[in-house]
Formats: C-alpha cells, sequence, structure tokens
C-alpha cells in the first residue's frame, strides 16, 4: 500500500480466500506507454539488515525516488518516516 499511495502502483486486490488467496498488483505506466517504476532495489536482506534513524533515512535519486522503511508505525515512505520522527529497517528503494 506504501507503492500504491506514492503512485508507483495502479490497483492491488485479493482475490479468492483462504490458501489459495492470490494479490493482484496492477503497475502503473505514463502516457507515452513507459512503466511508472524504472528501478527497484533490496535493502535489507535476511542475511544482512539494515537499520537507520529518520533523520539518517537515504535520499533516492536526489527525492525522485522513495526509500521504505519498516517502523514501529508500520511501512512508511522516507518522508513520512522523517517526518513523524522514526526511523527502522530499510526495506527497499523504488525509483
Amino acid at each position: 500500500l506504501v507503492m500504491k499511495s506514492e503512485g508507483y502502483l495502479g490497483e492491488v486486490t485479493v482475490d479468492g480466500e483462504g490458501p489459495s488467496r492470490q494479490i493482484r498488483v496492477t503497475l502503473r505506466y505514463t502516457e507515452s506507454g513507459m512503466p511508472v517504476i524504472t528501478g527497484l532495489r533490496r535493502v535489507s536482506k535476511p542475511s544482512l539488515r539494515r537499520y537507520t534513524s529518520a533523520e539518517d533515512a537515504p535520499v533516492v535519486r536526489r527525492g525522485l525516488g522513495v526509500s521504505i522503511l519498516s517502523t514501529p508505525a508500520g511501512l512508511l515512505p522516507d518522508r513520512e518516516a522523517r517526518k513523524r520522527g522514526v526511523g527502522g529497517e530499510v526495506v527497499c528503494q523504488v525509483w
């Protein structure tokens, strides 16, 4: 939902019930047909977790991208984490 609120995804729906549920994600495209997401980088891995404070949250592509942080307040984009003053694990970066 963070990527949807940031404008990278179109529609996200859950189909079915129980163990056979499927999540359907629709990617957004520009008017010229180019994908909105041009890059995605996983930062934390199970073998190496990356944590940051709110002030040191990484800026992606000079503000044109977004870092997604897992914080005590839930998953937040870097701008919202700085605004709330909460740090956490850097999950990924999208641009």
